[in-house]
This record gives structure tokens, sequence and C-alpha cells, in this order.
């Protein structure tokens, strides 16, 4: 039977299926704040002078959220959970509607790295904003089966289960939906009656296709979890759910001794260099702005604040795949439900260091949570986070941490049904400070 409440684990799974964009998944953030009394601010408007509560910004799907203590100095540090919003999928082009030997087929591009065969022989729906004119989005979730990509049948290709498969990016993954001849603007107008919009006031797009089977409890003891978009709303979520919990606890006469921030960038599957992404400006402009415009600092309580400040970059981490053991580092072994993993590689893929090392186990040790290690195997170059970006683009403290999965990068992932609890926790625990 389960060891741990799994309420904050039904919970993830609610908010991945109702998060199948990165446009969703900051919509449903932000109503999870406001719900806890947190306050929408403007970029583009003037920030007055705070004495204290629950901020957040929203730019295209990133989203900056923050808690100001009651009192707090203007050279008061931050403690940041950093996370991102995106995970590989298939993305619609501009021109979408195509089509092939009398099937009517939608022009998609792939984005980030996804596992390419995961997404074939799937019920796929669509989602994503349309971008209206005059300026205003809506957001569209199709959740229903509306495409597939069909795998040729192993009649016609013999040697698939001996000589492995092998998908074209461009000709083998263009998904149908439909028969009879190519219909310009047709995805369009689908995708802008399904909003409650009429099509020719939508001026742009950002669609993209999702699996529509809902996330699900796995094994005998429901010790698993499977669910598309793990990577990286796990971090998501728990980055929410902890600095809900550092806002309650402080509004209820907690002590903390630094502001918490919940920094959650768009396309960090693509390298995290755009306007939403941790290679941008975003955080920094956020964090200087609370700390002169709300707290009416100098620049000089500015570059002590960054000083005093500590990230948590949180993303997924590689559990041992039980039927590749080999290509795990061999001294090294995370596992499903081990725990929040700390993520090393000295060549700064990953951003931890020994300082970081010790906050983390300071971190867990406090709050009674298990952490393992991961560290890539030397002959096998490992992913990279926000976590060194972020650390190169302020100049502060960052460690790496991140639950274990199998299948990273999917459209379908596995991970331990307890974990997401217990990285929510510690991140509430590195709240508090």
């Amino acid at each position: 039977m389960p060891i741990f409440d799994r309420a904050h684990t039904d919970d993830l799974l609610s908010f991945l299926a109702a998060s199948p964009t990165p446009y969703h998944a900051v919509a449903n953030a932000a109503a999870r704040l406001e719900a806890a009394g947190f306050r929408q601010l403007r970029q583009a408007a003037a920030w007055d002078r705070a004495e204290g509560g629950g901020f957040y910004v929203i730019r295209g799907a990133a989203i900056i959220a923050w808690y100001l203590p009651a009192g707090a100095p203007a050279h008061a540090g931050f403690r940041v959970v950093g996370a991102h919003t995106d995970s590989p999928n298939l993305r619609v082009k501009p021109l979408p509607d195509t089509g092939s030997a009398g099937f009517r087929q939608v022009a998609v591009e792939l984005y980030g790295g996804p596992l390419l065969n995961s997404w074939l022989d799937r019920d796929l729906g669509l989602a994503g904003r349309l971008v209206l004119r005059g300026g205003d989005a809506t957001l569209v979730h199709v959740d229903r089966a509306l495409m597939r990509v069909p795998q040729l049948a192993v009649h016609l290709d013999r040697g698939v289960n001996d000589n492995g498969l092998l998908l074209d990016k461009q000709q083998h993954l263009t998904p149908a939906w439909g028969l009879g001849p190519i219909e310009d603007g047709a995805l369009l107008e689908f995708a802008a009656k399904e909003a409650g919009v009429s099509a020719a006031d939508v001026l742009g797009y950002d669609l993209m296709l999702h699996d529509v089977t809902p996330p699900t409890y796995l094994g005998r003891d429901f010790e698993l979890i499977a669910a598309p978009r793990m990577d990286n709303l796990v971090s998501v979520h728990a980055g929410v759910q902890a600095l809900v919990a550092a806002a309650g606890a402080a509004a209820a006469g907690d002590p903390l001794s630094a502001i918490p921030v919940l920094a959650a960038f768009d396309h960090e599957e693509a390298g995290s260099e755009s306007d939403t992404g941790a290679g941008g400006p975003l955080l920094g402009n956020v964090l200087s702005r609370v700390a002169q415009a709300q707290l009416g600092g100098s620049t000089d309580d500015y570059a002590r604040a960054l000083a005093a400040t500590v990230v948590m970059s949180s993303d997924m981490s590689h559990a041992v795949h039980p039927n590749y053991p080999e290509r795990h580092e061999p001294g090294h072994r995370p596992r499903l439900n081990g725990g929040p993993a700390l993520k090393t590689n000295v060549n700064q893929r990953y951003a931890t260091d020994g300082l970081g090392r010790a906050i983390w186990t300071d971190v867990c040790e406090r709050a009674g949570i298990p952490t393992q290690y991961f560290v890539g195997k030397n002959s096998m170059p490992c992913g990279t986070t926000i976590g060194p970006i972020t650390a190169a683009k302020l100049g502060v403290t960052t460690f790496d941490v991140g639950i274990t999965s199998l299948s990273m990068h999917s459209a379908r992932e596995m991970g331990g049904a307890d974990d997401p609890h217990l990285l929510a926790s510690a991140a509430a625990a590195f709240f508090a400070g």
C-alpha cells in the first residue's frame, strides 16, 4: 500500500491533465496563486511600494511569483525555485493544412528533443493560444482524440523489429485528422470555433498536439505514475504549492529569512534563449524591481540582495532503467520514490557545487526528506537545465535537483508516486530558509 498521503500527487495529476501547453500551465499556476491571495502586476505598469503580500507577473508562457514578508529590507536575499513550463512535442506550422493519399493532415514542427516513436499511434488533441486582433489572447484546449500519427504496418516494414525503427522527421510524423481534399484554413477555423472566437479575428497562434490519455497511477500498489509533461510541470506544480505554503506560514507569523520566489520559464527545451527563457532578462528585471520599486532600495541594495540569493533549479532527473542499467553511472543509482536527486556535473551542465550540495543537504536534513545523487556516466554526456544559465545570468549560488523518472521526453513519462510530494516538501523547506 502507499507509504505517503497521495493528496499532493492526486492534485499533480489534475494539474498535468489541465495543462496541455505551457500557456495552460501558466494560467493554472496563476489561478492557484490568485486563490491564495497573490496579485498580478503588469510589467509595463509602475510598481508601488509594498509592505508585504504575494505578487506575480506573466510574460507569454513564463510566470514569476514572489511573497514579500512584512518588513523585509531592500537588501533581503531571494530564495528562488526555478523550473520550466515547456515540454518536447509536436507544434503546428504557420500553414498547417496539408495532406496525402486522400488524407487530411496537419503540418507540424518538432519542438525540443521529443522521443519520436512515442508520438506514434497515440490519440492526440490540440491546444495552445490564439492571438486576437488588438493583441489579446485566448486559450484553446481540444482534449479529445482528434489526430493520430499512424505507424507503418509490420507487413510493409518486415525488418523493423530487427533493424530498428527509423523515422524521417519531415515525412513520417505528419498526423492525420480526416479524409478528403486539403482545405486551406480548416485547422484555424476549427481551433477558433472551439475557442469561441471568429477565425477572422485570429492574427496569430501557438498551437501544439498532446496525448489525450489521462495521467494515472500505475503498479500493483499504485506506487508509480504515468503522465505527459512530467518534465517539467512536476517542478512547476511543486514550486507553486511550496510558495503558497510559504506565504501562508509567513502570514501566520512564521519568519522568513529571504524572499521566496517561483521562476517558471519557457523555452528550456529549446535552449532558454528567449524573452521568456532563463537566458533572457525576465527574472533579473523582476527581482531588481522588487528590491528597488517595491522595497524602495538602491542599486547597491539589489546587488547585496543578489549576493545573498540562492537558486534551487528543479528539473526532472533519471532513475536507473531496469532494462538498461549499463547506461548509468555504476556508483550512483538513483531510483523512483527515493526522494529528489541532487544533480552534479563538473563541466557545468548542472550548476551544483560543494556549497550548493551543503545547502541542499541542510534543507533535506531539516525537513526529514530522503535525497539521492545523479551524475552522468563519463562516456555518456548528460543534459542541462536552467541552473547554469540562471547562475551565470545573475551571479548567484545555484544547485540542481529533480525527481527521478523513466522515459524522459516521451509523449508519456513515468515516475514514482511519492516523489512529487517529497520535492514540494523540499521546496517548502528551502523557502523557509
